[in-house]
């Protein structure tokens, strides 16, 4: 059986394998999609007489502490990766099984904050300023599931292709990592847009 070219070696035209291609126009996509997001909050903000500033309503330590969890799951999403490089699957083991944990952590850390703001009353329907929190976080809180999904398949099951084809398997994890870091970045700037302004 021949393989699709370009699985593991990068294509001329665009020196990219065809994941990594892949990967960047799937978070083409899914930037629009944030953008669009965002520029509603800002157009529907911009426009609202009185909008309460996110720190009244939002528990910003809480915020801050889940910053802090993913810039660190990025982390050890980078150090799983180099570590297939240098040929240690141990220590990639441990650091990817960190990134999972640490996204754990942060699915928690916001289940408890969405909980806080529903035994105060505080629901999508309450203002449009929570509305559009509960969209963005929820959405985020989703891609940060996938990530749980797609990192836990490689850390369990699909560790079996460093066996097989180790070239692969780094290039996936590689993959994963490009779309972990996206989901980080998107926190990093709902964190500051939410919260702090």
């Amino acid at each position: 059986m021949e393989l699709m070219p370009y699985i593991v070696k990068e294509r001329p035209d665009t020196g990219l394998f065809n994941a990594k291609l892949g990967i960047w126009l799937f978070l083409s996509s899914e930037v629009m999609l944030f953008g669009a997001l965002f520029s509603a909050y800002v157009l529907l903000r911009t426009g609202a007489p009185h909008w309460p500033h996110g720190s009244s309503i939002l528990n910003v330590p809480i915020g801050a502490f889940n910053t802090v969890v993913l810039i660190a799951s990025s982390v050890t999403m980078v150090f799983s990766w180099a570590a297939l490089k240098e040929n240690k699957f141990g220590k990639f083991k441990l650091n990817l099984g960190l990134t999972i944990l640490l996204a754990f952590v942060f699915l928690i850390v916001k289940a408890i904050e969405y909980g806080a703001k529903f035994e105060h009353h505080l629901y999508p329907k309450t203002s449009t300023f929570l509305a559009i929190y509960f969209t963005l976080t929820a959405l985020h809180a989703l891609h940060v599931i996938g990530g749980i999904v797609v990192n836990g398949y490689f850390w369990g099951p699909g560790a079996r292709m460093w066996q097989a084809e180790p070239e692969r398997f780094v290039n996936r994890i590689e993959i994963a990592g490009i779309y972990w870091h996206f989901v980080d970045l998107v926190w990093i700037f709902l964190f500051p847009t939410l919260y702090l302004l």
